[in-house]
This record gives C-alpha cells, structure tokens and sequence, in this order.
C-alpha cells in the first residue's frame, strides 16, 4: 500500500480562488456537474466527505424527484445525528436533479460513481478530482476536507470571528 503523502489542507479563503476552484469542479471533469455539487453540499453543510458521499438519493429528494426541506443523517464516525437545512442548497441540487435525468443517471445513491452507478463516488476518487483541481490551478492545499474547512471559515468569518 502507498504511503499517504503528507497533505496541508486548507480552506480557500480568497472568494477569487474559491470560484476558480468551483468552475474548474464544474468544467474540467466528466461528471463535473456531479463533482461541484459534492463540493457545494460539503462547504454547505460542514459534513465530513464520507457523509456527503454516502448521502443517498432518497435522503435528499421525494420519490417523485422533489426536494426535501431537510435531510437527516447520522455522521459516520461520530454517530451523531444530523439535519440539514437544505434551502441554502436548493439551486444547485435542482440544477444537478436535472442533470442526473438528462444523463439518464439512476442511483440509490446521491453521488453516484461515473463507473458503476450501483456503487457511490469513494472519497480516493473524490481526493483525486481535488488533487487534479489544484494541480491544473496551481494550488497545493485542495483535498477532500477543503469544502468542510472552506464552509467553516465562511461561517467563523460572516460571525466576526466568533468562534463559539
């Protein structure tokens, strides 16, 4: 097994970068659509990623493809429950709900891996998308928990740095 390579991840502070970062989620990928949104729901809601990931299709949208008010979930290593408000959301998971129809993507899962539907993206290939996203912007602190720690600062910031 590979040693893990020792990765400084920070949240992108700069709202120039964080844009650059998300149209580059967006159009520089396959499944870009699928990819921003990964990113956008993370920085959103303050879930660690093996929760956005595993997030299924049902947690988030009704039966009939209609968007729920809130999602529940428990996070994966703490057991906690969680509900997320899903309003601030609410653009973006339309726009992908409209493009997992159009793509003729049906999945239990909300993420699901451009390989093999059955299956959810893993946070390995999600590492590697922002891996490939901050080589091709030149940027050496993009990983998985970016989007946690990228929704934390805004939130620590829009309070005056107020930490509790």
């Amino acid at each position: 097994m590979a040693k893990r390579q020792n990765h400084n991840v920070q949240p992108i502070k700069d709202s120039n970068i964080l844009k650059q970062v998300q149209d580059t989620l967006l159009n520089n990928f396959k499944a870009g659509r699928r990819n921003y949104t990964i990113f956008q729901f993370g920085k959103a809601t303050l879930l660690r990623v093996s929760d956005v990931l595993s997030l299924e299709y049902s947690d988030v949208f009704t039966e009939s493809g209609v968007l729920k008010e809130r999602a529940h979930t428990k996070d994966q290593k703490t057991g906690k429950p969680n509900t997320l408000y899903l309003k601030p959301l609410e653009k973006d998971l339309i726009i992908y709900h409209d493009y997992l129809k159009e793509q003729g993507i049906q999945s239990k899962w909300l993420f699901p891996s451009s390989t093999n539907p059955d299956n959810c993206i893993t946070r390995k290939q999600y590492y590697k998308i922002m891996d490939k996203t901050g080589d091709l912007l030149g940027l050496n602190y993009l990983g998985t928990h970016t989007m946690r720690k990228t929704g934390a600062y805004r939130v620590y910031e829009q309070t005056k740095y107020d930490i509790g």
